[in-house]
């Protein structure tokens, strides 16, 4: 009786089985199998991890910001030794009367010059008395003004280190400017029989900290960075995310904290500094691991949780098998006409069977197939239109034959000793291509593309051996809207080829941008041979074209269909032109301030 009752129980539980969904028949299976296993994993790492984590990762991360530390010492103790030198070896018993300490400085720079960017001599009054390497003052550059040097005479008795800064003082022969952080000291300097202060300089190179700190990492997603005393930022990983404004670092609240480790929430995350301040500075290093970050490190650990894992995973493997033998078989069949569909095209039939759910998987792959044909017939048409588009629009950007004649106009001037003309050309030049890089942004102000269009001219204008004269007006309030990049340069380039470059002379060519309410407008005219009507008309139609030779209208094609994808189709070019009259093309945008950052100007 019980038996029999008992097999009753099985068949029904069968039956009721094999009515149920692969939905219902999976979730309750993984269900029942993921809590146990979550439970279990759950109930093993918090009694065998509870109170452990948090502490190794403080401790590791303490570990880490104390090897930086040493190393950040290190490398200012090595400075300051070198600082101890010059004055005690170089500067204290030297008449500067009647000797040049220059060559023994030059000495000392040399062997330290990987990391030192130049070491300086200053009298009290800020006169420059020697430097290594040589250099001079520029006529702006006064030290007395300067932060490290009025702090270096108020406390005499210490040595200072400032913030990273950019070096301008020094006239140097490639004119740039490099970061550096000054090390500077009083000294005492004796002039014939008399002795006064004075201030030892030494900039070090920004590099230096940089490979130091480079190096240094924290697990966990985490990262260090170095603030002074008053929390200004020295070195940070995202240093110029920050500078943009693109990113945010609590330093100020950070410069505030004892050495030590400290939970702090910041901009709604919870995160543990670790600070650790770095003798004979006053600056300090903080290292910054997420909470969320947390994880284990040791290999302990790692071998428990995995071989935790795969015990549950085992039970999940028997307690699924069954399971997994009864749904796969549909799915397998509909997996194989998948690859077929794979190896042999869309062509072929998706099988359709087994519960509801792989049957209704199975018509939606076919109606997804089906729906393939029709989006593969129109996305190749459009692919190749566009594919189009963008090699018209890169071709515009740097013509080939503009950059050869360009270098052959500068390689005359210089075998004609033309100097002069030949730097502006290759300034020009530069200018030019600067602009039409543009860092990858599709969108700039105005005035940018009023600047590259000056450059182009220029150059144009040598080219054609002053055939023609430009003028570039532009309203005030025009030169911060954004355009679209190299817009004006295939219709300046339309004017020369169709309208200068057959003229004996006096041609000009205007450029204009204003702003009439919410519009843009910027526009082209010269004063050449101008176009019938019948040639209007050939070039409006020129702009739906794909001609690619020379003067058929695939420049202003280029740019009215830029316009109109990026402004909408209610902006675009308009054409004017009169034989003998001269043309007029204007572009007609909307009128968008352009602001720096601003992802719309990005690609």
């Amino acid at each position: 009786m019980q038996e029999s009752l008992f097999r009753r129980m099985i068949r029904r539980t069968k039956q009721s089985y094999s009515k149920r969904s692969i939905r219902y028949t999976v979730f309750l299976a993984f269900t029942l199998s993921a809590a146990l296993a979550i439970t279990l994993t759950g109930v093993a790492l918090y009694l065998r991890f509870s109170g452990q984590l948090e502490d190794t990762i403080l401790k590791e991360n303490q570990i880490v910001i104390s090897q930086v530390n040493q190393t950040l010492e290190s490398y200012l103790r090595d400075k300051m030794r070198l600082s101890d030198s010059l004055y005690y070896s170089v500067i204290k018993n030297a008449d500067l009367e009647e000797e040049d300490i220059t060559e023994r400085m030059s000495l000392l720079y040399n062997a330290s010059q990987s990391s030192i960017e130049n070491i300086a001599l200053f009298s009290a009054e800020g006169e420059l008395l020697a430097t290594a390497p040589p250099a001079v003052l520029k006529k702006n550059a006064d030290p007395v003004h300067e932060e490290w040097f009025q702090k270096t005479l108020d406390k005499s008795e210490d040595l200072h280190f400032s913030s990273p800064s950019v070096q301008t003082a020094f006239s140097n022969a490639d004119d740039l400017y490099r970061w550096v952080v000054s090390l500077s000291c009083a000294v005492e300097i004796t002039q014939g029989k008399s002795t006064s202060q004075g201030v030892l300089l030494i900039d070090l190179k920004y590099s230096g900290l940089e490979q130091i700190l480079n190096k240094a990492t924290l697990g966990n997603d985490g990262y260090i960075y170095l603030i002074n005393s008053e929390g200004d930022l020295i070195y940070h990983p995202k240093q110029q995310l920050i500078a943009s404004g693109q990113r945010s670092e609590d330093n100020r609240q950070a410069a505030s904290l004892e050495d030590g480790n400290h939970k702090l929430s910041f901009e709604g995350e919870e995160r543990i500094l670790t600070v650790k301040t770095v003798g004979y500075t006053g600056w300090k290093l903080v290292g910054v691991t997420p909470q969320r970050g947390l994880s284990f490190n040791s290999t302990e650990n790692r071998v428990f949780i995995v071989g935790a894992c795969l015990l549950f995973l085992l039970g999940l493997v028997i307690m699924n098998s069954y399971i997994s033998s009864t749904l796969t078989d549909p799915i397998q069949r509909l997996e194989r006409s998948v690859r077929k569909l794979e190896e042999l095209g869309i062509d072929t039939e998706i099988y359709v069977g087994g519960s509801y759910e792989i049957r209704h998987l199975g018509w939606s792959v076919q109606r997804m197939v089906d729906r393939m044909r029709q989006l593969m017939d129109e996305a190749v048409a459009e692919h190749e239109s566009k594919r189009k588009s963008e090699l018209n629009a890169l071709q515009a950007q740097i013509n080939p034959h503009f950059l050869y004649n360009t270098l052959d106009i500068i390689v005359w001037m210089i075998e004609n000793e033309n100097y002069t003309d030949a730097v502006s050309a290759v300034t020009a030049l530069a200018r030019l291509f600067r602009i039409s890089l543009s860092k990858g942004k599709v969108m700039i102000p105005v005035q940018d593309e009023l600047e590259h269009i000056r450059n182009y001219l220029t150059i144009q204008k040598m080219r054609y051996k002053n055939k023609f004269t430009y003028e570039i007006e532009a309203e005030e309030e025009a030169l911060s809207m954004a355009t679209i990049k190299l817009v004006v340069q295939p219709l300046v380039e339309n004017a020369i080829y169709h309208g200068m470059e057959f003229m004996d002379g006096d041609g000009l060519i205007r450029i204009r941008a204003w702003v009439e309410g919410s519009d843009l407008y910027l526009s082209v005219q010269d004063n050449g041979l101008g176009m019938t009507p019948d040639r209007v008309e050939k070039l409006r139609k020129g702009i739906l074209g794909s001609s690619r030779s020379r003067g058929s209208g695939i420049g202003v094609a280029n740019v009215n269909e830029r316009i109109k994808l990026y402004f909408g189709s209610q902006y675009g070019l308009e054409i004017e032109s009169e034989p003998d009259e001269g043309t007029t093309i204007t572009i007609h945008v909307e009128a968008v301030v352009y602001e720096e950052g601003d992802v719309r100007w990005e690609k």
